[in-house]
């Protein structure tokens, strides 16, 4: 079975490379009938928030990307110690002391004399007795992976296709600090064994850190799963944008976007496929194919991401938005009125349009005398299913007016608007005593 795990930090809000991601993950587990799990990463003791921990289910929750079950790192440090010992007791970790000044010095030498900036391995030949000075000296260490440097490094990646690194122009990863605590690399790999993952989907940034992983996975005597590296996001201009890294799930929802216009935009990112408004999550997943992604970066563009939420309003049902909308709002009112909407927030100004008061423009006295006309009509003509096409066409076979001489000063008295709704829709929800009653006021 297919199994995806989006791994969130709760230092902070998700924002939209966050949201793209788990959208990702999800997809490519639903498409395969699989299971996309959420594990929240927060051995950073100091920086994690458990208001950030709701925040991050609320904002999945709120796209529709329901984990399929959860796990906290912060629960796990059992686990982890006692993998942590067997490759202690294999030697594929080794004790280190160095300071971080003697760390930067040391590569600033490497870079002088033309070599990698790497780890030179030092450490691998105290002895036990100098580890047992340093330790009565109150020197704890910290903890590094040792990279098998015999063995390259290899896969097929999902999207970036074959991948090959030296391990020898490496640097083995500090995996513990000196206080114990933990670094991301280990928890992670032995999480993804322990959880069962078996497609691991993340930003290209961290792809020498797959690297560094792979051997990992085989330390532990674990398969790896499959890894792809999607392009990062950038924004519209075509550079990384500080801007995406704040763009948070609250500030969209703030600005009127729908879960579905960002499941809809992000879904396509960073593919050749169009964006298509009208497909829902389903869909998608169905349609989900990491072939399709290429290795350019994906652009965000804020202005889409509105055109397409205009897009996604004028396809969803009463059922979706009736509690978000003005309370005498019928569904014939929201089915009028949707056409003419951005956001959903919008639809309390359109419905003022039905409910009035309007406010009409000062018409000429011909245009009045029209007017007159039009609410003489109205109120000799029976109401009936459709007294918009009704009116307009007995005032067109009474004036001879046709077009927009004989629609624009309807509409304008009616609603106090130029543009706006179809008016065989909303003249109905108008009802015929109010606009009766409008008619007559732009006369006067």
């Amino acid at each position: 079975m297919t199994t995806t795990r989006f791994a969130p930090s709760p230092t902070g809000n998700l924002h939209v490379g966050n949201a793209r991601m788990a959208l990702h993950n999800w997809l490519l587990a639903k498409k395969n009938g699989g299971r996309f799990l959420l594990r929240i990463d927060d051995t950073d003791a100091e920086r994690s928030r458990e208001e950030y921990v709701a925040a991050i289910r609320a904002d999945l929750a709120w796209l529709g990307l329901t984990p399929d079950g959860e796990e906290r790192q912060s629960a796990r440090f059992d686990l982890y110690e006692r993998e942590f010992q067997r490759l202690v007791a294999s030697g594929h970790v080794y004790r280190c002391y160095e300071s971080a000044q003697e760390l930067d010095l040391k590569r600033k030498v490497r870079l002088g004399r033309g070599l990698p900036p790497i780890y030179d391995r030092t450490a691998l030949a105290l002895s036990e007795a100098d580890h047992n000075a340093k330790a009565a000296a109150g020197e704890a260490p910290h903890w590094r992976f040792r990279l098998d440097h015999t063995q390259p490094i290899e896969w097929l990646d999902g999207i970036r296709g074959p991948q090959h690194f030296d391990p020898a122009q490496m640097s083995d990863p500090v995996v513990r600090r000196a206080d114990g605590s933990w670094l991301y690399m280990l928890p992670s790999v032995i999480d993804d064994i322990a959880m069962g993952i078996t497609d691991v989907l993340r930003g290209e940034d961290h792809v020498s850190n797959t690297a560094t992983q792979m051997q990992m996975f085989t330390a532990l005597g674990a398969e790896p799963p499959r890894f792809a590296h999607e392009a990062l996001l950038v924004g519209a201009e075509g550079k990384l944008s500080k801007r995406l890294g704040s763009l948070g799930m609250g500030e969209l929802r703030d600005a009127g976007i729908e879960p579905e216009t960002l499941i809809a935009l992000l879904a396509r990112l960073g593919t050749a496929d169009p964006v298509d408004p009208t497909l829902d999550a389903a869909a998608l997943a169905a349609s989900f194919d990491l072939a399709r992604f290429g290795r350019a970066p994906a652009r965000f563009d804020e202005a889409e991401l509105h055109r397409i939420n205009a897009a996604v309003v004028h396809h969803l049902p009463f059922a979706r938005v009736a509690h978000l909308l003005p309370e005498a709002m019928s569904e014939a009112g929201w089915e009028a009125i949707r056409p003419n909407l951005a956001h959903i927030g919008e639809a309390a100004e359109w419905w003022q349009v039905v409910t009035g008061p309007v406010t009409a423009p000062q018409f000429d006295a011909e245009t009045r005398a029209f007017l007159a006309d039009a609410a003489e009509t109205l109120a000799a003509q029976d109401w009936g299913i459709d007294p918009w096409h009704a009116l307009t066409a007995a005032l067109k076979d009474a004036t001879g007016r046709k077009g927009k001489a004989l629609f624009l000063p309807l509409r304008q008295a009616l609603t106090g608007r130029d543009h706006g709704p179809d008016m065989a829709a909303l003249l109905p929800l108008i009802g015929k005593d109010p606009a009766l009653e409008r008619l007559r006021s732009a006369t006067g």
